[in-house]
């Protein structure tokens, strides 16, 4: 691709819009794997020093998805801090630090041994649903019971974002980790998550449209528990369903669980 620029850093390769400097990144460890396709200016990073693996997410580089200003991305991620430190939680990854580098900011979480369930870089649609080796794929074909105990992972932190007076923005598979050895499920990327009350100042916010309510895409929308309601029913339907095709021939989960998930996702917020 025209004008892109291509970093190696360690055992990785990956593109830039422009050089940039990630001399700090050496003193955390050695890089193994390099997530730079998202299109939040964010690019992450799998360290290992010493035997203990770490995930370091970066803002302030000119990433090759990003149209936005890296300042932009940077003040975000900052933002981000208090609401991971105010949201720590078992099934959440863990923020060990946070600091400032020369032209960006640094956010150093534990790492875990969990694969996304949207992994749009390697496995971009229709293969993220067909493909064996997708991580989604693999998701749909474990049994109901694993599928529902991820399920409760998800609605037990949403529980406690509720109760923090939180409200999910862009919440979507690709925020979802599956560690498939051991069945464990970990919530990443709530960076956007907002405190109570929020009102929608955007027109469409930021989010995946597979799972956002009609409110998400309304200016001036009070965005709250029913928005995180139908956000929980929308990745239900992911999870056991047909995604946007919310028939119950395409549901796994039974009848009752059914009518729990098809109410959830109302359009119509007071029917929630």
């Amino acid at each position: 691709m025209v004008g892109l620029e291509l970093i190696n850093l360690d055992n990785v390769t990956f593109q830039l819009k422009e050089k940039h400097n990630f001399e700090w990144l050496t003193d955390i460890g050695e890089v193994f794997i390099v997530f730079a396709e998202q299109d939040s200016g964010n690019v992450s990073f799998g360290i290992e020093k010493d035997g203990i693996k770490k995930f370091v997410k970066y803002a302030g580089a000119k990433t090759k998805e990003y149209t936005g200003r890296p300042e932009d991305a940077v003040a975000r991620l900052k933002d981000s801090i208090p609401i991971y430190e105010g949201l720590q939680h078992k099934h959440l990854i863990k923020l060990l630090s946070h600091f400032e580098v020369e032209k960006g900011y640094v956010l150093v979480f534990e790492w875990f041994e969990g694969e996304c369930l949207h992994p749009h870089w390697s496995f971009p649609s229709p293969h993220k649903y067909t493909h064996p080796d997708s991580p989604f794929y693999r998701f749909k074909q474990l049994p109901i019971e694993h599928r529902l105990a991820s399920f409760k992972s998800i609605v037990e932190f949403h529980l406690y974002v509720e109760k923090n007076n939180y409200v999910a923005v862009d919440f979507y598979d690709g925020s979802i980790l599956y560690d498939f050895r051991n069945n464990i499920t970990k919530i990443c990327d709530i960076d956007l998550y907002k405190k109570k009350p929020f009102v929608n100042s955007m027109g469409r916010l930021w989010g995946s449209s597979r799972f956002m309510s009609p409110e998400e895409y309304e200016l001036g929308a009070n965005i709250d528990e029913r928005t995180n309601v139908f956000n929980m029913g929308a990745i239900a339907f992911g999870l056991f369903g047909g995604e946007l095709d919310r028939s119950i021939s395409k549901w796994d989960a039974g009848e009752e669980l059914y009518q729990v998930a098809i109410k959830a996702v109302k359009l119509d917020r007071m029917e929630r």
